[in-house]
């Protein structure tokens, strides 16, 4: 019982509901720019393949290859950088939303203790 009401105090909490809204909306902008660039990508592919395949400079290898790099790099950088955000924003108000619920569940234990 105590660990719903907890639950439900920290669901209503506003810095929960501005935690879960920030990230929903920056994984949301990421998903987006990950999605386009890959799509993107493979439709080059499927309908204009001599854009692909022209050489670079006199070598034999073809532009697709950075560009298929550089798809792969993009998805390592976002990585990156919600990592970084996460680390840098999320898991602070996470701890304090964290050790909030902690400090409840103490008061609770006395309160079940009859102190």
């Amino acid at each position: 019982m105590a660990d719903s009401d907890r639950l439900a105090r920290i669901a209503t909490d506003p810095r929960y509901l501005a935690l879960v809204g920030s990230r929903g909306r920056f994984t949301w902008t990421l998903t987006a720019v990950m999605l386009a660039a890959y799509f993107g990508f493979i439709l080059l592919i499927a309908f204009d393949k001599s854009a692909l395949a022209r050489p670079i400079g006199a070598g034999v290898m073809s532009i697709g290859i950075p560009v298929g790099l550089g798809v792969i790099l993009l998805a390592i950088g976002l990585t990156g950088l919600y990592v970084r955000r996460a680390n840098r924003d999320y898991d602070a108000l996470v701890q304090a939303l964290a050790e909030d619920g902690a400090g409840d569940r103490a008061e609770d234990r006395a309160e079940d203790r009859g102190a």
